[in-house]
C-alpha cells in the first residue's frame, strides 16, 4: 500500500484498540492539532485525507495552545483510565517544545499520550530551516530532543522503514499501566510527506491487552504476615486503584479487614467521603483525621501511590518507630519506595488475593471506632469551612463548598495548581471515584481548562466544573475558544483573588512576606506595593466566547452555578474572594528550606521553625 509517512502513522492510529478484561476500546481516538510548516504538508494532509474519506476513523481537534492541546490529551487520558488516548501533532521549533510541559505532565502522572511534533529535513538539504535550533556538536540534533527526558518512549523518524517497529513501540508503552507516560515520536517534515510502499498487515486492527498481573503468592503471604500482626493499620489508596477500576476491590477489602482508607490527591474518590471506614485526605493538605491516625500507624498499606512528598508530609506523616510499609503497585520502582514490602500486581488483583489471604482478620474494634470518631470530628470541620459566612469577600472554601452542594455525584471536578488543590484534597465530598480531577503530579499552572476539556470529551455525559485561580487562568485561558468551536460544555468558575495566593501564604510563612505574589501596580516607592490592578478576567472569558456570570456574594455564586449547570453553553462563573481567609489546618508539614542566613527578622524566625520541622523527617530504611 502506497502511502506517505503522515498517511501510514493516521491509518495505522486508526485501527489501534485496548482491551481490559474482555472489553475493547478505541485505543487513540483522536488528534489535537496546531499545523505550521513542520507538519502541514505531512501529518495535516493525512488528517484531512481521513476526514473526507473515513469520518470519524481519527477525529481531528483544532488547538489554540500546544502546551494546552497536551494537557487535554492527559485528562482524556485519565479520565478513561489510561485505556484510550490522544495524539498531538504540531510543527517545528517553538510549536514542538511547547508541547515539552504537557509531556513533563503526562509522565509524572503515568498518563498515556501519543505526540507527533514535527523536526528538521532528514535530508538537511537546505538547513538551516526556518525554526531549527543549530547545534554545532552535531547535525542530529534538534530541540526534539528535549523531549527524551519527559517522555517514556521516544524516537526520530528519519527513514520510512524505520516507523512501523517505531509506532509498534509506542503502542506497547501507551497500554503498559507500569511504563505508561507521554511517548514522542518526532517527525523530520520531509519524511511526512515522503511516500513509501507498505505491507497491509502494518494497518490491520491491532488489540493491545492490557494486563493485569497477578500478585506472586509468596508476596501476598509476606504482606498477610505482616498485615496480621499490625495493631494501628491504614491504607492509602493512590491513583493506582482508580485506574485498575480496583474503587469495589478496596471497599471490600477495609470492610473485611476493617482497616480505615486516607486517599492521596490521585487516589481522591476511591472510597466515598461519607464510607465509615473513609478518613479523607492525607499529608500536607490532608485531613486532622487521616493525618492523626497516620501519625500512630504501625503498618501502612499503600496500593497504587508512588508516595510524593505532599502525601507523606515530606516524609514526617508517618511517625511511630519502627513503622512498616506494604506497597501494592503495577510498578517495581514504586514497590519499592520506603523500604516495604513489595507486592508488584494489578491493584485489583492484589487487594482480591490480600482479602482472602486475610479472612478472619481485622483491626481492633477500638481503633475502627476511634477512626470513625476523628473522621466525623472533620466532616463537622468541612462543614463550618463550607459555610464560614466570612466578609465582605467569601472565603475560597465557601466557593467549594456552593459547587460541591450545586453539583451532583457524578459531576466531575477539575482543578491543579495555586491554593485550591490542596483545599479540595483536604475539603471536597467526593462521591463517585472519577468525580475528583486534579492534576497535583506536576502541579502545573493553565492545566484547569485543557484539562477540563480532556474530560469532558472523554465523557460527554458527565458535568465538569472546572476550578482556575486568576494566576491559573493568565497562564493558559486560550482552550476555552476550542471548548466553544467543539459545543463542548464546561462549567469554569473563575476565582479572583489578585495574585499568586498559594505562594503567597507560603512565602509568608518562610520568611519572605508574600514578595511578588500581588497584582499591584508599582508604587511610588518603586516596588509592587500600588492599588489592585484593572484587569476584567470576566471580560477577557467573554471576549473569548464564553458565556460569563458574575457572583459578589456565596448566595448569587450558588445562584449562577445552577443556571451554568443547566446551560448548553461554556458558561464562566467569576467571583472575588477574600485571599487571606485560609482553609482549615491539616497539621501536617511541607519540606520548602528556608535562606539558612537573613537579614530579614521573619525570614530568621521562619528558619528557626524550619530547623524544628526538620528533625521530624524520617528515613523509611
Amino acid at each position: 500500500m502506497r502511502l506517505t509517512v503522515g498517511q501510514a502513522i493516521v491509518r495505522f492510529l486508526a485501527a489501534q484498540r485496548s482491551e481490559r478484561d474482555g472489553v475493547e476500546h478505541k485505543l487513540v481516538e483522536g488528534c489535537f492539532g496546531i499545523f505550521g510548516h513542520g507538519n502541514v504538508a505531512g501529518i495535516g494532509q493525512a488528517l484531512l485525507e481521513a476526514e473526507l474519506a473515513t469520518p470519524g476513523a481519527l477525529p481531528y481537534h483544532q488547538a489554540r495552545n500546544e502546551q494546552g492541546m497536551v494537557h487535554a490529551a492527559a485528562g482524556f487520558a485519565r479520565m478513561r483510565n489510561r485505556l484510550s488516548a490522544l495524539a498531538c501533532t504540531s510543527s517545528i521549533g517553538p510549536g514542538a517544545t511547547n508541547m515539552v510541559t504537557g509531556a513533563a505532565l503526562a509522565t509524572v502522572n503515568r498518563l498515556p499520550v501519543l505526540l507527533l511534533p514535527g523536526d528538521v529535513f532528514a535530508t538537511r538539504v537546505a538547513s538551516p530551516v526556518l525554526q531549527e535550533l543549530e547545534d554545532p556538536r552535531g547535525y542530529d540534533i534538534s530541540v526534539n530532543d528535549a523531549f527524551r527526558p519527559v517522555s517514556r518512549f521516544f524516537d526520530r523518524i528519519w527513514r520510512p522503514e524505520q516507523l512501523p517497529a517505531a509506532l509498534l513501540g509506542a503502542m506497547r508503552v501507551l497500554t503498559d499501566p507500569a511504563e505508561t507516560g507521554a511517548v514522542t515520536l518526532a517527525l523530520p517534515q520531509d519524511v511526512q510527506a515522503q511516500a513509501f510502499d507498505w505491507p497491509d498487515e502494518l494497518f490491520a486492527t491491532r488489540v493491545w491487552h492490557v494486563a493485569r498481573p497477578a500478585p506472586e503468592p509468596a508476596a501476598i503471604a509476606r504482606a498477610a504476615q505482616v498485615l496480621r500482626a499490625a495493631r494501628r493499620p491504614l491504607i492509602v489508596a493512590g491513583g493506582g486503584v482508580i485506574y485498575a477500576e480496583a474503587t469495589e476491590a478496596l471497599r471490600r477489602f477495609a470492610e473485611a479487614t476493617g482497616i480505615p482508607v486516607a486517599e492521596t490527591q490521585a487516589g481522591k474518590g476511591s472510597l466515598r467521603y461519607d464510607h465509615p471506614l473513609s478518613v479523607g485526605a492525607l499529608g500536607a493538605t490532608g485531613s486532622t483525621a487521616a493525618n492523626a491516625l497516620a501519625r500512630e500507624a504501625d503498618v501502612v498499606l499503600g496500593v497504587g501511590t508512588r508516595w510524593s512528598d505532599f502525601t507523606t508530609a515530606s516524609r514526617t506523616a508517618f511517625a511511630a518507630p519502627g513503622v512498616r510499609f506494604v506497597n501494592v503497585n503495577v510498578a517495581a520502582f514504586d514497590a519499592a519506595k520506603h523500604a516495604g514490602v513489595a507486592v508488584v500486581a494489578d491493584a485489583r488483583s492484589a487487594l482480591d488475593a490480600l482479602t482472602a489471604a486475610l479472612r478472619g482478620w481485622g483491626a481492633g474494634a477500638g481503633y475502627r471506632e476511634r477512626a470513625g470518631k476523628l473522621a466525623r470530628r472533620w466532616d463537622d470541620t468541612v462543614e463550618r469551612a463550607y459555610h464560614a459566612g466570612n466578609g465582605p469577600l467569601p472565603a475560597q472554601s465557601e466557593v467549594l463548598g456552593a459547587v460541591n452542594e450545586v453539583s451532583a455525584p457524578r459531576d466531575v471536578v477539575v482543578c491543579a495548581a495555586g491554593s485550591m488543590p490542596g483545599d479540595l484534597h483536604k475539603l471536597w465530598r467526593t462521591r463517585d471515584p472519577k468525580g475528583y480531577h486534579v492534576e497535583y503530579g506536576f502541579s502545573c499552572m493553565g492545566y484547569e481548562i485543557a484539562g477540563g476539556l480532556g474530560v469532558k470529551l472523554a465523557a460527554p455525559d458527565r458535568e465538569v466544573f472546572v476550578l482556575v485561580g486568576d494566576g491559573s487562568y493568565l497562564m493558559m485561558a486560550q482552550e476555552l475558544v476550542t471548548a466553544v468551536q467543539e459545543r463542548i460544555k464546561l462549567v469554569v468558575v473563575l476565582v479572583q483573588n489578585h495574585g499568586f495566593a498559594s505562594i503567597g501564604r507560603l512565602s509568608e510563612s518562610l520568611g519572605s512576606q508574600r514578595f511578588g505574589t500581588a497584582y499591584r501596580y508599582r508604587g511610588e516607592s518603586g516596588r509592587l506595593d500600588g492599588d489592585v490592578l484593572p484587569v476584567d478576567l470576566a471580560a477577557n472569558a467573554e471576549s473569548l466566547g464564553a458565556r460569563v456570570l458574575r457572583a459578589r456574594t456565596v448566595d448569587e455564586l450558588r445562584a449562577a452555578l445552577v443556571e451554568a449547570r443547566a446551560s448548553e453553553h461554556t458558561t464562566v462563573v467569576h467571583v472575588d474572594v477574600d485571599p487571606l481567609a485560609g482553609a482549615p489546618e491539616s497539621e501536617a508539614w511541607w519540606d520548602v528550606p528556608v535562606a539558612e542566613t537573613a537579614a530579614l527578622e521573619s525570614t530568621r524566625e521562619a528558619r528557626a521553625e524550619y530547623a524544628r520541622a526538620k528533625q521530624a523527617q524520617r528515613g523509611y530504611l
